[in-house]
């Protein structure tokens, strides 16, 4: 059976950025199911899927503009430490869900000041091209129920091992537990009430963390 639309598909997958460094690998964890023609894939990888059978072995390279897109300097910006609330213990790394005008976005903290915290938006792969070399595993017709709902119900990481991390922290490898408010914290991310940032004032977060898979698929 080909990769057409509203197919149910299983690969295993390794990510390499630009300078040829390993970013991620499902090879040595679960592979990844996607509904195909769903968006659930970075497009660039979707369309290089495209017609490819069981058993098919394909190196893809992908583009910025058609994989995490370019990189934008307006989504990185100094946030009071204020802002955060009584989180305590912010460290680099750590992602939060922040209200913008654009409606909630996931930011990461690269760099703790004194009084100040920046925050970046862009996903951690935007402005790279990228580089993966794919696996086959499995096709078949998805159910009413998948189409329905635009994503496959299956146990299998979203593009990385096992892990469930929202586009501000690529590439899986640990699980995002939203609570009220944003999600922040290392392997583990856990939600804190408040702790959330905008482009003009901070405000409480009104959902947790939403799991959609790691690097490679879109969102």
């Amino acid at each position: 059976m080909k990769i057409t639309e509203k197919c149910a598909v299983s690969i295993h997958y390794r990510l390499s950025d630009a300078k040829g460094q390993l970013v991620e690998s499902s090879f040595e964890g679960e592979p990844m199911i996607y509904l195909h023609g769903a968006e659930n894939m970075i497009p660039g990888l979707e369309a290089a899927l495209e017609g490819k059978v069981q058993g098919d072995i394909l190196d893809v390279t992908v583009d910025a503009e058609q994989g995490y897109g370019a990189y934008h300097d307006g989504l990185r910006q100094e946030v009071p430490i204020s802002a955060f609330g009584d989180i305590e213990d912010i460290v680099p790394g750590m992602r939060f869900i922040a209200e913008t005008e654009m409606g909630q976005r996931p930011v990461q903290v690269t760099e703790v000041k004194d009084d100040v915290v920046v925050v970046d938006g862009n996903h951690p792969l935007a402005g790279q091209s990228l580089a993966f070399n794919v696996e086959v595993l499995e096709v078949r017709a998805a159910t009413e129920e998948e189409i329905a709902h635009g994503h496959i119900h299956a146990h299998g990481g979203g593009c990385g091992s096992h892990g469930h991390s929202h586009e501000g922290g690529c590439c899986g490898g640990g699980h995002d537990h939203g609570q009220e408010g944003g999600c922040c914290g290392g392997e583990h991310d856990h939600g804190h009430e408040g702790g959330c940032c905008s482009d003009d004032e901070t405000k409480e977060a009104k959902e947790g963390c939403d799991g959609n898979g790691g690097c490679g698929c879109r969102h």
